[in-house]
């Protein structure tokens, strides 16, 4: 633990270059669709979710799960779409949601 609590202390800020991400996501997605066409089916809409304030404290163990909804934040996703002007930052975290689910139903 304590090996893990330094490297945590010494590290700097991850850099993403959006554009590296954009070419990134679009090539998983590609690689998707290339298999599954054009829709996905999720065989689950459930899932274990960890509070924010403790997602990236890996120095303690989450003390209580909450259940999301892929269903529910794919109508996140959705009405983004719908009404552009209201994005916010937290629909890369309903974005994150369906895109885990993705990756974990075509991992295969």
């Amino acid at each position: 633990m304590a090996t893990v609590k330094m490297m945590l202390m010494g590290s700097q800020p991850l850099q993403i270059p959006l554009d590296q991400l954009r070419k990134a996501f679009d090539a998983a997605l590609r690689h998707v669709e290339a298999s599954a066409g054009h829709t996905v089916a999720l065989g689950n809409d459930y899932f274990w979710s960890v509070p924010d304030d403790e997602l990236y404290d890996v120095l303690n163990e989450p003390k209580a799960l909450t259940i999301g909804q892929l269903s529910e934040s794919w109508q996140h996703l959705e009405d983004l779409l719908a009404h552009q002007d209201g994005v916010l930052g937290y629909h890369l975290v309903w974005l994150a949601d369906i895109i885990r689910a993705i990756g974990q139903d075509t991992a295969g």
